[in-house]
């Protein structure tokens, strides 16, 4: 997870936009811990608002961006490739719920 950044940091750059079932401005948490493409774990209760995503086909990233505390946003990195992050990416409503 890369962070903290400044307010607007990545977000001033995009648009807003969502993936699966996360929706920009809506709050989650997770229910069921997963270690992103960086190796940290987000582990049960972890809980944050969901900002926007990205997607880098050439490398098939997926780039979630966060706010912990509704100031500072974060990036989760993952890798939509079966020996990565693709099982999690495929199966994320399994994970990260709306609070």
């Amino acid at each position: 997870m890369h962070g903290p950044c400044p307010a607007g940091h990545w977000t001033a750059h995009a648009a807003a936009r969502g993936h699966d079932h996360l929706q920009p401005g809506a709050r989650y948490e997770i229910v069921r811990a997963f270690t992103d493409y960086d190796g940290d774990l987000h582990p049960v209760g972890e809980s944050w608002t969901f900002l926007t995503s990205s997607f880098a086909p050439y490398d098939d990233g997926l780039g979630l961006f966060v706010s912990l505390d509704g100031v500072q946003e974060w990036q989760i990195r993952m890798c939509w490739r079966p020996e990565d992050q693709g099982a999690i990416i495929g199966a994320l409503q399994s994970y990260v719920r709306p609070v």
